[in-house]
Parts: C-alpha cells; structure tokens; sequence
C-alpha cells in the first residue's frame, strides 16, 4: 500500500489559523459510507444525524501547555515539548518532575548540559532550570525539571499551548480554552482530540434528551499524530505508542449499545484507536483495560468496536488520513475531501468536521 495515494492538495488559506467564533458553529460534511454521498450541514444539527439508542464515545483527555522556553548558557534560544512523564505511566499520577522530551534544536542538547528556563511572558524564571538527563533512542531527551514548587504547577503557569506545527502563530491567552474538549479530565496530551472540539455543554445535552449516551475513554494524544508518514509504504511505518485507558463505565455502556443495537460513535481517530485496539485484549465482551497502544489502522481492518466516525479533516499522507480510509474506503473519503475543499470548508485541527456514517 503505497503512501502516495493518500496524498491530496489543499490550498494554504483552507487551513484554519483560529477557531469558529462558536464551538458549535462550524460546519458538518456528513458522509454516507453505503453510497459515498455527501451532506452538507452544522455541527449543531447532529442531533439530526444521530439516532436514540446510539452511544457517543468521547476522549477526555486533557491537553497541558506542554511547550517550555529555555536558554542555552550562550543565550541560545531552546525549545522543549513535554511528551510525556518518565516517572509514571498515567500523567495523572506523576510527579512532573522528570520527563521524555523532544528538545529543538537538540544536536546541541547534550546529557549534562543545564538550560535556563523561561517564563509565559519570556525573560528568565528566577530558580527554574531543566536537566538534559540522557538522550533518547527515538531522538528525544530524558529531562528534569528544575523549578520552584510542585513541577505541574509551574508548567500550568509558564508553559505554551502546543498548537499544532500548521498553525503559524503563536498561541494565545484565548487557545487555553478552545483547544480544549469542554470536557477534558485527565491531563497528559500535547495535542487535542479535535473532533471533540466542536462540542457545548448544551449541544451535549441536547444529545443525551435526544437519546443519545455518552460515555468516555482516554487516550494521551502524542507528537506523533502530527508526524507525516515519511515511508513509501504503509508496511515501513512505526506508530508512536501513546497510553490509553477504558474504564469500567466505558466498558458497560459498550456492552449496552451494542445489545440494544445502538450505533457506537467515536468522536475522533483517538477514541477508535482505543478502541480497536482494546478489542485485541477483549473477548466476547468489552472489559476494563489499560496500557501502550502502537495500533496503525489500514484499509483492510474489520472494525469491531465503532460504527460511526466523527473526525476533523486530516493532512495528507498521514496515519490519520489513513484510518479514516481504513473506516469509509480511500476513494469515498478522498472525493469527500474534494467535496470539502470546493465548498469551502475549513481543515485540521480549529476546522470543520466530518460525520462518517
């Protein structure tokens, strides 16, 4: 499978730089994967789409400004991107004070070496350093926060949102909150499950009096997902592990969707790689599971756990384009691209979104 035929091209100013001025205001392409038809609408008419009966599975993972500012002793500008904590596997139990790291630029970033680190406003953080610890297989660091008080506190206080690569601004007091699910929980992504972002607190309710359940999962959203596949085939490709948990709750309202013939709705790629890749680990029956997920989902994959998708629009050549094709087939989805693309629609993380059904 040739990553060449999962490539596309999208014109600059189609790649959303801030978002809706209302979460629910962005608009819906709606794709019917039995015929490959396309209906355009708002996100805030999904309750028309949806049915009683169906479960909504939503990622309540919670994005940290997990982008730092340092200092080389030259005065040479470093940043680091927080990736996840070296003490814990689950962020919400680590301490914070030791991390795996990406370092830019990082040829420099030699183990031994101490970097003065910054404030949110810039100039130095009086008593605040980071250790480069040791250096990484993958090319990362190993790092130890050297900061004044409990490390996260400082991080909440003098880290960056980390917006993606494609948005070329710096963030914003305003991208605390909207590149944020309104019902994020659990802190440990360096990304956002976008699909998610186009919820309200009253659209979801709406949902839930319409019939329509929800229940969650988390899934820590990682730097990868943002990487493009650089190989020629799908085959080469090596995911990133990113940590996943369903719970108990999560398992049960499974397990009732599907007896009751209900559809399961995975808002975003994350919670259908938490799912598929739980499925492995389950039986009959959905169970409580946790652990390391490197799960890559090509065409050819027999979904077992999701029957409808809502998603963002995704970059070309990359493995989440390629799950979503692995979901609705490369063609339909490639065409409902071109659809998107000519009727204006907004792309990638603050776009517009996609209901595959």
């Amino acid at each position: 499978m040739r990553i060449d035929d999962f490539d596309y091209e999208l014109p600059a100013d189609r790649i959303a730089q801030h978002p809706a001025e209302r979460r629910d205001a962005s608009r819906l392409l709606v794709l019917d994967r039995g015929t490959g038809g396309c209906t355009d609408t708002r996100f805030d008419a999904i309750a028309e789409t949806l049915r009683p009966g169906d479960l909504l599975v939503v990622n309540e993972t919670q994005v940290f400004p997990a982008r730092l500012a340092a200092r080389r002793s030259g005065g040479a500008a470093v940043e680091i991107l927080l990736v996840r904590p070296a003490d814990a596997e689950d962020p919400d139990t680590a301490g914070g004070g030791e991390w795996e790291a990406l370092v830019r630029p990082g040829r420099k970033a030699r183990p031994g070496e101490s970097l003065a680190l910054e404030g949110h406003e810039g100039g130095p953080a009086p008593g605040a350093s980071v250790a480069i610890l040791e250096r990484l297989p993958n090319g990362g660091r190993r790092i130890r926060l050297d900061v004044p008080g409990d490390p996260w506190t400082w991080i909440a206080a003098h880290g960056h949102v980390p917006l993606p690569p494609y948005i070329d601004r710096e963030d914003e007091p305003a991208d605390r909150e909207r590149y944020q699910t309104v019902y994020a929980r659990h802190r440990g992504a360096v990304a956002a499950p976008t699909a998610g972002l186009h919820f309200t607190p009253e659209l979801l309710d709406r949902l839930l009096a319409a019939g329509v359940e929800r229940t969650a999962v988390t899934l820590h959203v990682g730097p990868g997902t943002f990487r493009p596949v650089t190989a020629k085939t799908a085959a080469e490709h090596r995911m990133d592990a990113e940590w996943y948990r369903i719970g108990p709750q999560a398992a049960a309202a499974l397990a009732r969707a599907r007896a009751r013939g209900g559809r399961i709705v995975a808002v975003g790629t994350t919670v259908v790689r938490a799912l598929e890749s739980a499925a492995r680990e389950w039986g009959e029956e959905p169970a409580p599971v946790e652990g390391w997920t490197d799960l890559f989902l090509l065409p050819g994959h027999e979904f077992r756990w999701v029957d409808a998708l809502l998603t963002n629009f995704h970059l070309p050549r990359s493995s989440l384009l390629l799950l979503v094709a692995a979901f609705a087939g490369r063609e339909r989805v490639l065409a409902a691209y071109a659809d998107a693309i000519a009727a204006g629609y907004r792309f990638y993380s603050y776009g517009d979104a996609m209901l595959i059904r």
